[in-house]
């Protein structure tokens, strides 16, 4: 009864406010920070890895290029490029962003690298960045990748970690794992077998990118939770608008890294779960050479 009048005399409370959006968080933005921390991006120093420098005086080339992350970032030190990918739009697009900003010469091309058409000893750096788990037969294209570098030219190759591989499994769609998309699922002995085995010599292995493991986990939930198959080449789904859960774990981690230990966590779960391992080598100066 009292509960009653109190209600009826009393005036009502007033709304609770909405809680205030987040911000919004881009995964290709922590992504990029995350990368830099392991080595990746050192303008200032002029090395796409640590360890792996390009000058002005270098001709790089990007098999596989992509979005022409290397291609720009070997532009904007001053190289000649050369940048190669099977899918015409991504050379067109690339090519118009390296005229835009460079003024050494430069060539695009369309091609599946099986052969190249280049000359030998075109180049003095080689790139080729999760490329190679596309491939039927990785072992022609390796040897391909060797033929284009000079005597002494250095390589920068990386390929998916088996157990972010492994872990996708159920969960990303069938699709992730036939052509054109990952056909090929590298140990870490069999990753340096097929380097070394082409005449290469490896000056340095990492792996790194538990926040991408994660990412791609989360992408996948969220594309099956709005009954999507990507299909074709997945990879070029990855990519904004990205869907909230990745948004949220890009915040999360994000957060993580501004903690005091946030650096070192990350290493160990990097060790845990790397999304790509890397290897930088080397051409031996002499090889090609006959006795």
């Amino acid at each position: 009864m009292i509960r009653r009048l109190l209600a009826r005399w009393l005036p009502a409370p007033p709304p609770m406010p909405e809680p205030a959006p987040l911000p919004s968080v881009s995964p290709a933005d922590v992504g990029l920070h995350d990368a830099v921390l392991d080595g990746w991006f050192l303008g200032a120093s002029g090395e796409l890895l640590k360890g792996f420098a390009i000058t002005a005086d270098d001709t790089l080339l990007d098999v596989g290029c992509g979005e022409g992350v290397a291609t720009l970032f070997a532009v904007r030190q001053g190289a000649s490029v050369i940048f190669t990918d099977s899918e015409h739009h991504k050379v067109r697009d690339l090519a118009r962003q390296v005229d835009a900003q460079s003024h050494q010469l430069n060539l695009g091309l369309v091609s599946n690298s099986l052969p190249l058409p280049l000359a030998d000893g075109c180049a003095s750096k080689v790139v080729c960045m999760e490329v190679l788990e596309h491939i039927d037969h990785p072992e022609p294209f390796m040897a391909e990748l060797v033929r284009m570098g000079r005597p002494g030219a250095q390589y920068l190759l990386s390929v998916p970690a088996p157990v972010g591989e492994h872990l996708q499994k159920g969960i990303a769609p069938a699709s992730y794992y036939q052509s054109p998309n990952h056909v090929q699922i590298f140990t870490p002995e069999r990753f340096a077998a097929l380097v070394e085995d082409a005449g290469l010599v490896i000056e340095h292995r990492q792996a790194n990118g538990f926040f991408w493991v994660m990412g791609m986990i989360f992408f996948w939930a969220s594309e099956r939770a709005a009954g999507r198959d990507p299909g074709g080449a997945v990879r070029d789904r990855i990519q904004a608008p990205y869907p909230p859960l990745m948004e949220s774990w890009a915040r999360t981690w994000q957060d993580l890294l501004a903690q005091p230990d946030g650096h070192a966590i990350k290493q160990t779960l990097d060790q845990l779960m790397p999304k790509s391992q890397v290897i930088i080598a080397r051409k031996p100066l002499d090889a090609g050479r006959t006795s």
